[in-house]
């Protein structure tokens, strides 16, 4: 869907309204540039973009295809570029993916969004209200919806590492035992999140240093030093998320250890009161094999003393696991 098409000249808006007709009334101003936008677009709305512009069948192609990798890619006089976009949700506490493709030249850019992680309507108001922005023309825009994107990454990290956090203190928590399965569940679904962020955050720093070459950047070397600030922020946007997945992988092979941990107690536990039980158990068997001639078969307190000595040892035997911390 056609969210808008819109004619800027020097860095003022002139006209609004259907792609085509702005598009040819924008045609008689060579200093001016058209920013058409369109949400979820449908396959006949890019086919009717790329006849109005002209674009390359290879980008149109992957601009249909969708779900494309992040990238930068000059296609003769346009520069094709595609973002995945992320929204941390603090309902839920999960992640919310989308794309972004954008073509760009010198007097025109088309931005093609899919999904609602990052919507761009307040952005356009944004740099209309700062009109010294536009002027700059198409470079301007695309340097402003990338920014936007990777603003947006940084939310999702904070969002993340609040999540890390609180998994770093159920590892430890005394309930743990309780609980256990739905701590591995919700490592296991940081874990996918944060993959599923690093396949949008590392190829998007190849793609900057791609479109920090583009002759649209070298052509205009003002920019150069924002996109490059931009170059950095994404610098350390990955850091953060290789901590993160460090982190996450130390609290489960935490979780997997403190496991092991408490099976070996059970088991010494289990093995004390076994080594407890036997000896009554071997006692009460001896006795109970009906030989005639056994000692103490005929003692009038054989029997209160046979069980006094289970009780003795039982109890010697007790205090000595005790004391080696086995129960």
């Amino acid at each position: 869907m056609l969210v808008e098409a819109v004619w800027y000249s020097e860095g003022e808006r002139r006209e609004a309204g259907d792609l085509a007709d702005v598009v040819r009334a924008a045609s008689c101003d060579r200093a001016g540039f058209v920013w058409a936008g369109l949400h979820d677009p449908v396959s006949a709305e890019i086919a009717e973009v790329a006849r109005i512009f002209g674009l390359h069948p290879l980008a149109v192609e992957d601009a249909i295809k969708a779900k494309q990798r992040p990238k930068a890619e000059r296609y003769d006089d346009w520069l094709f570029v595609v973002l995945k976009t992320a929204l941390y949700l603090e309902k839920s506490e999960e992640l919310e993916f989308g794309e972004i493709q954008i073509f760009a030249r010198s007097d025109a850019i088309v931005v093609l969004r899919r999904g609602e992680p990052v919507p761009l309507g307040g952005l356009r108001s944004r740099l209309e209200a700062h009109n010294e922005t536009l002027v700059s023309g198409p470079i301007a825009v695309l340097h402003a919806v990338v920014d936007e994107v990777v603003d947006a990454y940084q939310h999702c990290l904070t969002g993340l590492d609040d999540d890390v956090n609180e998994v770093e203190l159920a590892v430890f928590a005394a309930d743990q035992r309780s609980s256990a399965s739905r701590l591995v569940e919700r490592i296991y679904f940081l874990q996918r999140e944060i993959l599923e962020l690093h396949r949008a955050l590392v190829p998007l720093g190849t793609a900057m240093v791609h479109l920090r070459a583009d002759e649209a950047i070298l052509d205009d070397r003002r920019w150069d030093a924002y996109f490059r600030d931009i170059d950095d922020h994404l610098l350390r946007q990955q850091d953060q998320l290789s901590t993160l997945r460090d982190l996450l992988s130390a609290a489960l092979n935490a979780h997997a250890t403190q496991i092991t941990l408490r099976q070996n107690e059970d088991m010494r536990r289990i093995s004390a009161w076994v080594a407890i039980v036997a000896v009554p158990t071997m006692i009460a068997g001896i006795y109970g094999m009906n030989f005639q001639h056994m000692p103490e078969l005929e003692a009038r307190l054989g029997y209160p003393l046979t069980l006094g000595v289970m009780a003795v040892v039982c109890v010697g035997v007790y205090r000595l696991f005790r004391r080696s911390g086995w129960l």
